[in-house]
């Protein structure tokens, strides 16, 4: 069996992450029992909400223990199998963790699913075509219900989540206007995802700039908001909602570190009578079939054009994580591992 190595989380933030909260080791890979699968990873996904899996404080989720291996997920191949279902060579996804092999419970449900890779690219199934991409559908769809016509707006618009949004409301017949950070993210996400227009927060960096742009942009006003960020962009927003707006909260990345994010005028969300509902993807199961099948006949047409930013080898996880909470990562951030 293979040498595993490993990325732990050895200590709890005070603060803004480090890379210092994080600890690399190696252990042994215990052989395999009756039903396991032993999967080598190919690529490990990193995620915002890990961020708040780190603190050790009332949330959506489980603190991550310390000690133990960061949570994750992940896309692989079979490399040994004693379990009937699965055959060296599948390629599958996971929440393998931040590690290169892991050893799974092939019976325990939502562990492990077998994927195709034939039209979609294996590290898709960690972006457009897997959760980030499941959790846009889940926003727009069943919270926002979107009408065709109506104009639909999400932050962080060219990462995973964002630019599987757009690609959805689009299809939907809805005008959708994207918020990024940086002239070549905005070039992307109106030259190549398609969105009407994209403002770009360093440019717009408060909340009288940000209500500016939104007016200029959004001269109907917003129908439908998807919000991964919170602060004075959600103000912005607040500002420019039209009645009866919806608002899926799926993060609020600018309150990762700790610091509170008021609202500056709360009243707007009577006033102008909007459903602002926070949401979590992995709640929702019985979404994912569905979901899935829409997501990856987009990305098979081209539809959709998820861009990624690959670190290479599991000992640049933490630091290529820690650019992701500032923004610095281009589209979905992966680590590659093989």
């Amino acid at each position: 069996m293979p040498r595993n190595q490993q990325i732990l989380l050895d200590n709890r933030p005070q603060g803004e992450a480090t890379a210092g909260n994080f600890r690399l080791a190696a252990t042994d890979t215990p052989p395999l029992q009756d039903g396991q699968v032993l999967v080598r990873h190919h690529y490990l996904s990193l995620d915002p909400y890990m961020r708040g899996r780190m603190n050790d404080s009332k949330s959506y989720a489980a603190s991550q223990p310390l000690g133990e291996v960061m949570i994750g997920g992940t896309v692989g191949e079979v490399a040994e199998s004693r379990h009937p279902r699965f055959a060296v060579g599948d390629k599958v996804v996971g929440m393998g963790g931040w590690q290169e092999w892991s050893v799974v419970d092939g019976n325990a449900p939502g562990m492990l699913r077998k994927v195709d890779t034939t039209h979609v690219p294996l590290s898709h199934y960690l972006g457009a075509v897997g959760m980030p991409g499941v959790t846009a559908w889940y926003g727009l769809v069943k919270i926002i219900e979107p009408r065709a016509g109506e104009t639909m707006v999400v932050s962080a618009a060219s990462g995973a989540v964002g630019s599987a949004f757009g690609a959805l409301a689009k299809a939907r017949g809805c005008r959708v206007v994207g918020i990024a950070g940086g002239p070549d993210k905005c070039r992307y996400v109106t030259g190549e995802l398609g969105f009407d227009a994209c403002i770009d927060h360093r440019e717009h960096g408060d909340l009288k700039a940000m209500s500016r742009a939104l007016k200029d942009t959004c001269p109907d006003g917003i129908d439908g908001y998807f919000e991964n960020v919170g602060g004075y962009i959600l103000d912005a927003v607040l500002l420019r909602a039209n009645a009866f707006a919806r608002v899926a909260v799926c993060g609020m990345i600018a309150g990762y570190d700790g610091q509170p994010l008021p609202l500056q005028n709360p009243a707007l969300i009577l006033i102008n009578r909007m459903k602002v509902q926070g949401f979590i993807v992995s709640e929702h199961m019985e979404v994912w079939p569905d979901a899935l099948k829409e997501l990856g006949g987009l990305v098979a047409t081209g539809k959709l054009r998820p861009r990624e930013s690959v670190a290479l080898g599991l000992a640049s996880a933490p630091e290529a994580f820690l650019g992701l909470l500032k923004g610095k990562n281009f589209g979905k951030q992966l680590v590659k591992l093989v």
